[in-house]
């Protein structure tokens, strides 16, 4: 399987972020269905809230950068040595997370200034998302076929992350898109974690050689079947939330 560095650290960020960015969505979901008035739910809250956010992506970035670089013997930013490119599928994570660090770049100046407009940070991040995924495709030369199939459906959800990515850029507020997008971000995440080390069914199945692409397809689809669920129960559970809170603020 692929490195734990190189696949752990991805898939953490990836998952932070699509259960930050799901709360967030459902939140501003059931906010909009509020008439009463809230600084919870005011345009300052949202736009402090997408600033930090901008930050915390470009920190993750950083550090991605920094550890696949420097940590447990990197290239150290030289492509090229001894006449051989050096650990160049280090390289590949360091150009997944330099684009990522960009879309985090743009949402900042989106909304901190008025040079871009604040759609720019949706069509980036679907960028970032199939440089990602572009890099994924590339990323199995010589490796066991196993190995290449868990990476293929990795191709495949991020490809299906970026497309809903850039719909979001086209199709404004659509809280489906945005819960979908999360979904499967957070998907992403634990994938990263199974090409990094299987996780306990994935593991289970492999001590007991039954660790063949039939198997992982099906542990693939009951996966995203439960972060699904998960996301209707954070809808559930925060819109009671919210309806309490909405309660407070009008005493």
């Amino acid at each position: 399987m692929g490195s734990f560095k190189g696949h752990a650290l991805p898939g953490s960020f990836f998952f932070a972020m699509g259960f930050w960015w799901t709360m967030k969505n459902i939140l501003k979901s059931v906010y909009k269905r509020q008439t009463r008035t809230c600084y919870l739910n005011s345009k300052t809250l949202l736009r402090r809230t997408e600033i930090w956010e901008g930050v915390v992506v470009l920190l993750m970035s950083l550090t991605g950068i920094v550890g696949e670089q420097f940590i447990s013997g990197g290239p150290a930013l030289i492509l090229h040595k001894d006449g051989q490119w050096n650990q160049i599928l280090g390289w590949h994570h360091t150009t997944m997370y330099l684009f990522f660090g960009l879309q985090g770049i743009t949402q900042i100046i989106c909304f901190t200034t008025n040079v871009l407009p604040l759609s720019s940070s949706k069509l980036m991040l679907s960028i970032a998302i199939f440089v990602e995924t572009f890099m994924f495709y590339n990323h199995t030369h010589g490796r066991e076929m196993i190995d290449i199939f868990v990476h293929q459906l990795l191709v495949f959800v991020g490809t299906f992350s970026g497309l809903v990515a850039f719909l979001e850029f086209l199709i404004k507020n659509n809280a489906l898109l945005e819960l979908l997008r999360c979904s499967l971000l957070m998907f992403q995440g634990t994938w990263f974690w199974q090409v990094s080390r299987p996780l306990p069914l994935i593991w289970l199945l492999y001590v007991f050689c039954l660790y063949d692409s039939l198997v992982v397809v099906v542990v693939y689809e009951y996966e995203f079947c439960v972060l699904k669920r998960q996301v209707s129960v954070h809808y559930s559970v925060q819109d009671c939330m919210c309806c309490l809170s909405f309660r407070y603020c009008n005493r």
